[in-house]
């Protein structure tokens, strides 16, 4: 063994549990880029994948009912590659042992067995057969959120008639990886909600929509124009009720999935660097005091001829040791985490196959990064030394020159005892190694109050959303426009107490070159079960004339308050009207558009007419009322606001869970490492003064304050820092994850402050345990010899 490698031994011996601190902290940075770059990668893979294998349409369009004869027309149009055609009708179903009523999305199957577009991966099961027209298809999510297996059955209004369906399948769709309803709902209620597959025939009969179709998917040849494609597209359809087509990034379940693919993108890329900037940072610190302790060491392999590029190599091999460490460390664990994550997403997201696999790249970036980090702590510490020559170097380093400073000068150390003098004084006159252990703690408090932000403000969104804007207890939804007349007919329902109806179109909003399909929300002026709400709490008035638009909605469209914007509606008559922009609300949820439900009226010059009503209800009659509401044939839909909540906390308690451990423990290592680290070099720097105050008389206890007393007061000095620096991050986040499912609001939760201050305190006190035992078994007379 060459005699440069045996130092290089025994300084890894002499500095383990530094060298293990930083390994940990590389391991944390290593494992969060594989872990959150891999699921990132397996979900992108996963979904392009079913999409070219399932055969994920590119444009969509719904009709009230056009005749079949139209698929060649439409096959005709320039840049169409494919066409299908169904039948999609949402019906009210009875599940067993289940009291409220549920709704099912019906979706057409052809009767033969070809390649279709938004093809279905049969899980279990078979297809429907003809012959027997209630035979259904059930997608997977619903099948197990109800314990649904093949050959269980259940009832359905289908068309005011009530039939029993049986499961003979179980499915997935590319359609539906993110099973949502749709109308606002950005969450899945897969207990109330499920799509059914059904034979086309029979689908047809139920509806007579025999020989007709009112839900078309088109695929587009390559280099074509989606714009232009959905422009000729409409004008075929809009003599049969056309709603307007969409593109692939408009269509609900991909919009999901691709907003969740690209906030996993944002996180691999920003968690990462903050523990490879710690590791280079402790890198940094245990080598420029390693260096600056055997500068005569240094200064005697420069008097026996290596140069300094051999000098320069032994202490990159010193770094190198905790960064292979923790790549090796944190390649594992990142595999390891990521296959959770991945398995995680399956339970919201549904691909026939979500296989998990780690690219070459996201090791061989790890590993560049981590020894990029190493070499430029070994170059920035080991420049200085180098330089001096060899018979200064050799001798004794000058003492440092200490002069009075603030603290003496206020006076204020007369109360304190020898040992809280030394303490602040050491504090005082060493500020820039203050200043950077009280950064790294407050990096570990940041990355705390930052995990814990997202907590808090999905409880925000959770609480404007279902406390303040609706406050409803049923949403009612019926399967064609009514008379205003059927909100008398829903208030004599058994336990309703209050009713507000609403009437919803679809409609196409268009200002200058900006243009969005939405759905337009009629409500009653002077509502109380469902208002227009900000993210600040403050309740926004329905004008009674003009439009009010949420303001990311706004921001797409460009327009601003008094702005005139054009209104296509897309259904009925299909009038096309000029309407000034009278109010802007910053809600949290979903893009919408709202009118005074008069002015809607006038604007589309119908009598009064309904979609739905919002109602209030008694609790104790409620299973009373859900069993009329499932008998009622004019009821397509019905959602319970409850059951809602439910499915959502169930839902995201489980992902949560997973990522605030991680969070925790990462954020743990960080604290460890910094507070660790601080105090074992001081006590390698200090061990002869702390030796010679036992020696005159200091009990253990005292020298104990000053050593750790040190930690402890940069520990708390850095938990203020930290909350001031996660709070900047977490008024940071809103405006990068702004996106039209949903925008995070600024919140400010104290008791998720005291959560971050008590892990990163019990992570400090945990490292000063470790720090005491060490003192404690300090050799003084070893530690007092002088050094030649």
């Amino acid at each position: 063994m060459a005699t440069l490698d045996r130092k290089l031994w025994r300084d890894c011996v002499h500095v383990r549990g530094q060298l293990l601190a930083v390994a940990l902290v590389v391991a944390c940075g290593v494992a969060a880029y594989i872990s959150m770059g891999s699921t990132y990668q397996s979900l992108l893979t996963s979904q392009q994948t079913y999409y070219r294998q399932f055969r994920f349409g590119d444009v969509f369009a719904q009709v009230k009912r056009a005749p079949l004869s139209l698929v060649g027309q439409i096959r005709a149009l320039p840049g169409v590659a494919a066409v299908q055609a169904r039948i999609v009708m949402e019906v009210t179903l009875d599940l067993p042992g289940r009291n409220e009523p549920a709704t099912g999305r019906l979706v057409s199957l052809p009767e033969h067995r070809t390649a279709i577009l938004n093809d279905i991966f049969l899980r279990s099961g078979r297809y429907p057969e003809p012959a027997h027209p209630d035979e259904i298809i059930v997608s997977e999510a619903f099948a197990q959120a109800n314990r649904f297996t093949v050959g269980d059955s259940f009832q359905a209004v289908v068309n005011g008639r009530l039939r029993q369906l049986t499961i003979v399948g179980i499915a997935l769709s590319p359609e539906y990886i993110y099973e949502v309803r749709g109308g606002g709902s950005i969450f899945p209620d897969n207990q109330r909600f499920g799509i059914l597959w059904m034979s086309e025939k029979a689908l047809g009969a139920a509806f007579n929509l025999d020989g007709a179709c009112n839900d078309l998917s088109l695929t587009l040849a390559p280099g074509a124009s989606e714009a232009e494609v959905i422009s000729r597209l409409d004008g075929l359809l809009a003599d049969y009720g056309g709603q307007g087509a969409y593109g692939r990034e408009e269509q609900t379940s991909n919009r999901f999935i691709s907003d969740e693919i690209e906030q996993n993108k944002f996180s691999s890329t920003i968690v990462p660097l903050i523990f490879l900037g710690v590791a280079a940072f402790l890198l940094h610190i245990i080598l420029s005091r390693l260096i600056r302790m055997e500068r005569n060491q240094i200064a005697l392999l420069k008097a026996f001829g290596y140069g300094n590029a051999a000098i320069g190599l032994h202490y990159l091999k010193l770094a190198l040791v905790p960064v292979w460490g923790g790549v090796v460390l944190g390649t594992a664990t990142g595999m390891y985490l990521g296959a959770k994550l991945t398995a995680l997403y399956t339970q919201f997201y549904r691909f026939p196959l979500l296989r998990y696999e780690v690219g070459v790249d996201l090791p061989a970036f790890a590993i560049v990064i981590s020894l990029a980090t190493a070499v430029l702590s070994v170059f920035s510490t080991l420049r200085a030394a180098v330089r001096v020559p060899p018979a200064e170097a050799m001798r004794p380093e000058p003492p440092a020159q200490f002069r009075v400073g603030w603290f003496e000068r206020t006076g204020l150390y007369h109360g304190f005892s020898p040992a809280l003098r030394m303490l602040f004084r050491n504090l005082e006159r060493r500020p820039a190694k203050a200043l950077l252990s009280i950064l790294g703690v407050a990096v570990s408090v940041a990355i705390l109050v930052i995990g814990f932000y997202f907590f808090d403000a999905f409880d925000r969104m959770m609480f404007v959303q279902f406390e303040k804007v609706q406050r409803q207890d049923v949403t009612v939804m019926l399967n064609e426009i009514r008379p205003a007349r059927v909100r008398f007919e829903l208030a004599h329902l058994p336990g309703v107490m209050a009713v507000e109806p609403f009437r919803a179109v679809a409609a196409r909003l268009r200002f200058e070159h900006h243009s969005r399909r939405v759905g337009l929300l009629g409500l009653e002026p002077n509502g109380q079960l469902h208002c227009l709400v900000d993210r600040d709490l403050r309740t926004f008035p329905l004008p009674a004339h003009g439009i009010v638009l949420t303001k990311k909605l706004a921001e797409i469209l460009g327009v601003r308050l008094g702005d005139s914007l054009t209104v296509e509606v897309l259904e009925g008559n299909r009038p096309v009207r000029k309407v000034e922009v009278t109010g802007l609300v910053d809600e949290l949820m979903g893009l919408s558009a709202y009118m005074e439900m008069q002015f809607l009226m006038t604007m589309l010059a119908e009598d009064r007419t309904v979609s739905g009503a919002y109602l209030k209800i008694d609790p104790v009659q409620a299973n009373v009322l859900y069993a009329r509401l499932k008998r009622m044939p004019a009821v397509s839909g019905v959602s319970i606001r409850a059951g809602e909540i439910r499915s959502i906390e169930e839902t995201i308690e489980q992902s949560m869970a997973v990522s605030n451990s991680m969070l925790i423990f990462f954020a743990g290592v960080i604290a460890f490492g910094i507070v660790y680290n601080g105090a074992r070099i001081a006590l390698s720097e200090r061990g002869r003064e702390l030796a010679s105050l036992r020696v005159l008389g200091f009990t253990q206890a005292e020298v104990g304050v000053m050593l750790l007393g040190e930690q402890a007061i940069l520990t708390l000095l850095g938990l203020p820092v930290g909350c001031a620096l996660g709070l900047g991050v977490c008024w940071w986040i809103p405006s990068r994850l702004n996106t039209e499912l949903y925008r995070m609001p600024f919140v400010f939760n104290a008791t998720s402050y005291l959560w971050a201050f008590a892990v990163v305190a019990a992570a400090a006190f945990l490292s000063g345990l470790v720090v005491r035992r060490r003192m404690r078994n300090l050799d003084l007379i070893a530690v007092l010899k002088t050094r030649e």
